[in-house]
């Protein structure tokens, strides 16, 4: 038979082809014939095509009849050899309100917490991570609708793991409890299964491992994003304690923000309006601002200079105060040379510790406000460390995106930042991978100061310098 079969084929295959040829050539007498006497070809086409269809036609039958009657295999036994495909997941749809994000979208549904939801949502979106989501726009959220058997949870996932069917049960109720559903699971058959008690593991991985480090060096002073929970952090200030994880863009990255000065050193001061203007406390909003955005971002962030009483404040004139400490509650020397050394030490405990943990990505960023004659403007201005190629290219992506934005926004004016090289103590003393130094302007010149009075321009100096981060 299989013989007989291909015989059969070739003959086909050729008597098809013979037809075919036929056919074209007839079409191409018709179209010289039609030009040579000046009879326009569309009179004369459609014997032609009837022709050239009908051998089409012919020869898809004769392959047809090949196939049924000599195939090997018949026709109805093939779909029982198919393997049945996985139905798609569902997932729970949500319609967005005015004003909503991904992140007050997650936290409405308890989803806020866990990295890989973040992530779960752009991909069943299918958008990018810098999409913004528009007002009353159905959107999926990263909750799986599972039907209900009637008898466990365990059972209607096919999963053993006992403590995570109670955390779907207490998700559900909480659903429940806050109106987010009518009725329960039992009730309707529908199983919420977030997302993250499936796909985000309570250990194991670098997150793990940042936790235990987190422990070693002192648990929650840590501004970190590793550790899960209702991400609270108190050092923010009440208004912006509670910080949603908005991406993973910085995730695995460690950060050390220094703010200029602190306790019993003010810095340099300025006066604006009758209000002294202390150059440690609009450092540290600053840096405080910056911190928070890291933490928002997946990073691991030490707001190195502290103060438990100040927070992000919104006002345009900061209270001056000499009660701040230094990350692990440590009071400041008044010494300048013993000051700087306590937090150069810090850092590079903390820097080796994770080294060892072999994170390599690790970050100084040092915020100052310079103090010169108070008719001299300047922009803000970088210092790298002295022959660390990395710090310069992370200082000038940094004045580069400083360079965009005023472009943006200040087009009547110059941007006339600088980057140079400078062998400034912490620059110098600290054996973190990259260490850059950055000059906000002159607290005692009054256009200067314009850019640290107004609480907008604090965020949109903390929002710059992240996005050059993001850049690295």
């Amino acid at each position: 038979m299989p013989q007989t079969k291909n015989f059969f084929a070739k003959f086909a295959l050729m008597f098809h082809f013979h037809l075919v040829v036929r056919a074209i050539r007839q079409v191409a007498v018709k179209v010289i014939h039609s030009n040579r006497v000046g009879i326009p070809y569309k009179i004369q086409k459609p014997g032609a095509l009837r022709s050239l269809r009908r051998c089409t036609i012919t020869g898809f039958w004769i392959l047809s009849i090949q196939g049924v009657f000599f195939s090997q295999k018949p026709l109805a036994a093939r779909p029982a050899s198919l393997k049945p495909s996985k139905p798609a997941a569902e997932y729970l749809q949500i319609i967005t309100e005015p004003g909503d994000n991904v992140t007050t979208v997650l936290e409405r549904f308890e989803l806020a917490g866990y990295d890989c939801n973040i992530s779960a949502f752009f991909q069943i979106n299918k958008l990018r991570e810098d999409y913004r989501l528009k007002a009353n726009t159905l959107y999926k959220i990263p909750v799986m609708v599972v039907p209900y058997d009637g008898k466990t949870i365990r059972s209607s996932l096919k999963i053993d793991d006992w403590q995570t069917a109670i955390r779907i049960d207490a998700y559900n109720k909480s659903a429940q409890e806050k109106g987010l559903r009518e009725r329960s699971f039992i009730e309707d058959k529908q199983l919420w299964v977030p997302w993250h008690a499936l796909h985000c593991p309570e250990s194991g991985g670098a997150a793990e491992s940042l936790r235990a480090l987190h422990t070693i060096a002192g648990g929650d002073l840590v501004e970190s994003s590793a550790s899960k929970g209702s991400r609270v952090f108190p050092i923010f200030g009440k208004k912006y304690q509670k910080t949603p994880l908005s991406s993973r863009k910085l995730q695995g990255r460690v950060f050390y923000i220094i703010s200029g000065h602190g306790g019993p050193d003010v810095g340099a001061e300025g006066n604006r309006a009758g209000h002294t203007l202390c150059e440690d406390e609009y450092a540290y909003d600053v840096a405080l601002r910056l911190v928070r955005l890291l933490v928002s971002h997946g990073a691991t962030a030490y707001m190195i200079v502290r103060d438990e009483n100040d927070g992000i404040r919104d006002e345009a004139y900061l209270e001056c105060d000499k009660d701040e400490t230094v990350w692990g509650d440590q009071p400041i020397p008044l010494d300048q040379k013993e000051r700087l050394a306590q937090r150069t030490a810090l850092i590079n405990q903390l820097t080796a510790r994770y080294e060892k943990a072999g994170v390599k990505d690790q970050t100084i960023i040092e915020i100052h406000v310079d103090s010169r004659h108070r008719h001299q403007e300047t922009d803000v201005f970088f210092y790298y460390r002295p022959e660390s190629e990395t710090s310069k290219d992370l200082a000038l992506k940094m004045h580069q995106t400083f360079l965009e934005k005023y472009a943006r926004i200040r087009s009547q004016k110059d941007y006339n930042g600088t980057v140079s090289a400078r062998g400034l103590f912490t620059l110098r003393e600290t054996t973190t991978p990259v260490a850059v130094y950055i000059e906000l302007g002159n607290i005692r010149n009054s256009w200067d100061q314009q850019r640290l009075v107004m609480p907008n321009n604090r965020q949109a100096l903390a929002n710059w310098l992240c996005t050059a981060l993001f850049r690295r």
